[in-house]
């Protein structure tokens, strides 16, 4: 039975429509067509009530959520619970992400995001490695006992044929340029990140295949007068990527918008970085160690180091209207529609429109998550 969403403010491609019915049929968008039209008559109809209706938000760093740390158990069964958890926020479709570990941990999260996407757990969309070709002097909250260049081996395994999207964050500064090239050309997507690399280096890896910057600001050379920097040469690269944790405590307001500003439309992502308390009850996980407690949305150890977010997507789109001053339009598109296009994933996932994924989220008016469907299953 194909179903028919009705009554609901629609983002399509073309922009905003309320005039319009979405039909699923079965995991695909089979048309946007009128609300007058026959084939919403002859459809299961789900009255949206004047909600929101976007593309499903994809989160492509996600490290833990409903009360689990990926690190903590790589597993199939952990895969599947944070992304229970974020669903509730939006989260059609996500990346487990991986933090700084030991090459068996590393080899278990690969072998687990495998089975997982082969079982077809909802919203999995492959895996994003942070980590552990990191430099020391931009470590942030990882552990660099982990750091390491990978020998033969390991970047064979890196480099292997791979289900879903594979993402790796590294620092060009770290690794050789002959290594980032060959990731690129096996297919994995590298990002620049948790690195003390100046322009000429950040510049060298993008020409070598960098495709994009892990949270942009964060844990990495800034901007200057006179050595641009990291946060420099991705601004002013106008191919690349770049992901925003939009929580008012990584990064301030202002320095987002000018970035936002500076950037060619389109490459923008938001990001969540989120850690184990997002759909969970309690505040408190443990990472390398120590006990942390969200306090006041902040995730950070004792001695000040953030450490992830406590932050969701759909709180990521509400705050990129509020506090960047963007139309929910186009913050929903860095939640979906952008990250799609990064992933590769453009032309079926990210957009409410005839053939895509049935990914979606419906919204109240105060960005709520009301409902969403992953593969047209609704919750």
């Amino acid at each position: 039975m194909t179903l028919a969403l009705i009554n609901g403010r629609v983002l399509t491609p073309e922009g905003w429509r309320d005039d319009v019915a979405v039909l699923l049929d079965g995991a695909r968008i089979a048309a946007v067509l009128p609300a007058s039209d026959p084939r919403v008559r002859d459809a299961q109809t789900h009255d949206l009530a004047g909600a929101t209706l976007l593309p499903g938000f994809i989160d492509v760093q996600v490290n833990g959520g409903g009360g689990v740390l990926f690190n903590d158990a790589p597993t199939v069964e952990t895969i599947r619970q944070i992304g229970v958890g974020h669903r509730r926020y939006g989260t059609t479709g996500f990346l487990p992400t991986l933090i700084s570990d030991d090459a068996d941990v590393m080899r278990a999260a690969l072998k687990a995001v495998e089975q997982a996407l082969a079982e077809g757990v909802p919203g999995l969309l492959g895996i994003h490695l942070e980590g552990p070709y990191l430099a020391p002097a931009r470590k942030g909250v990882h552990d660099p006992k982990f750091f390491r260049v990978p020998d033969a081996d390991e970047l064979a395994l890196l480099c292997a044929p791979h289900r879903g999207v594979r993402l790796i964050t590294l620092a060009p500064d770290q690794m050789p340029t002959a290594s980032i090239h060959a990731l690129a050309a096996s297919g994995v997507i590298v990002c620049a990140g948790h690195t003390a690399a100046d322009y000429a280096t950040t510049r060298a890896a993008l020409d070598a295949g960098v495709r994009g910057f892990t949270h942009l600001f964060n844990a990495m050379t800034p901007f200057g007068s006179r050595e641009p920097g990291v946060v420099g040469a991705a601004l002013d690269d106008a191919d690349s990527w770049c992901g925003i944790i939009a929580d008012g405590h990584h990064v301030h307001p202002v320095s987002l918008r000018v970035a936002i500003a500076a950037k060619a439309r389109g490459k923008m992502l938001l990001v969540t970085d989120a850690m184990p308390p997002v759909g969970a009850e309690s505040p408190e996980y443990k990472l390398n160690g120590e006990t942390i407690i969200v306090k006041d949305g902040v995730c950070q150890t004792a001695n000040g180091t953030l450490a992830g977010s406590a932050l969701d997507m759909a709180g990521a789109v509400r705050n990129a209207v509020e506090m960047l001053h963007l139309p929910l339009d186009e913050a929903a598109r860095m939640a979906s529609t952008y990250p799609a296009d990064f992933l590769g994933l453009g032309a079926s996932h990210g957009r409410i429109a005839a053939g895509y994924q049935a990914d979606l989220v419906a919204l109240d008016a105060d960005y709520r998550v009301r409902q969403s469907w992953i593969g047209g299953v609704g919750n």
